[in-house]
């Protein structure tokens, strides 16, 4: 079933055949690409033009597709497709474990690019319309503490709190998360999304220094589950093991006419 609005697709591939390709595909069914060749171009790209999807490849020049991934998920919430020639097990579970929402293997048949399109929007656009997911400009919100995605601030009854880059990253992802916990694993991606495979060993620093400035300003707190993860306290009355503890380094690393062709 064809998407029924025109999108704004961003293209990522350093093979301009396969773009090219793919731009005369989706531009049958009225939708505008983007191009990118490079790692680079394509976070810069998302950042300027706010494409309604990705399609991207894995192998390029400069951040590879994995890294990528990582830096669009923690910008916005667009759907990304992954579009490869790589078919192994650990590339997919990898790629979907980072925030891509679907893969497909070079070479593939023009009409599975059109339905897996069509798979991802609708979920997409059913997220949105349950409130289950928000738009990278959206401001979020966690008791008297305000997140401005537009303005990369967080406020506490107005205040600013003075954030390093890394650490908005990180209270970003924990307030979009509603009070649920955020896995060690995914919360490090979110915190360095130019890290392919980022030490888990860097957040507890990290989290420490930002807990003290949201708890300073009178911010909610910012709370440990042992072995898990970090949530934030949104007034719900959890019980949580407040203690902190060193995160597991096995936390959710496993999970499950062509065009492209090798």
């Amino acid at each position: 079933m064809p998407v029924t609005r025109p999108l704004r697709i961003l293209v990522v591939d350093d093979d301009p055949a396969m773009v090219g390709a793919i731009t005369a595909l989706v531009g049958t069914e009225g939708h505008q690409v983007i191009t990118a060749y490079d790692g680079l171009s394509a976070v810069r790209r998302f950042r300027e033009d706010a494409p309604d999807l990705v399609l991207l490849d894995l192998a390029m020049p400069g951040p590879d597709g994995f890294s990528v991934t990582g830096q669009i998920r923690a910008l916005g919430d667009a759907p990304i497709l992954v579009v490869s020639g790589e078919s192994g097990e650990p590339a997919k579970v990898r790629a979907l474990d980072i925030g891509a929402d679907d893969y497909l293997v070079k070479p593939f048949g023009k009409q599975e690019l059109l339905a897996r399109i069509a798979a991802v929007m609708r979920r997409a656009d059913a997220a949105t319309r349950t409130g289950t997911t928000r738009t990278g400009s959206e401001p979020l919100r966690a008791g008297r503490l305000t997140i401005e995605p537009g303005r990369h601030e967080a406020r506490v009854d107005g205040r600013l709190v003075p954030l390093t880059p890394t650490e908005y990253r990180l209270l970003d992802t924990l307030v979009r998360a509603g009070g649920d916990v955020v896995p060690h694993l995914r919360l490090a991606r979110a915190g360095w999304p130019g890290e392919a495979d980022p030490d888990l060993l860097w957040l507890k620093p990290h989290l420490a220094r930002l807990r003290s400035k949201v708890a300073d300003a009178g911010g909610p707190s910012i709370v440990a589950v042992r072995a898990v993860g970090y949530r934030i306290d949104t007034g719900d009355g959890r019980a949580d093991d407040l203690d902190d503890s060193e995160p597991d380094n096995g936390d959710s690393r496993s999970g499950d006419g062509p065009l492209g062709g090798t």
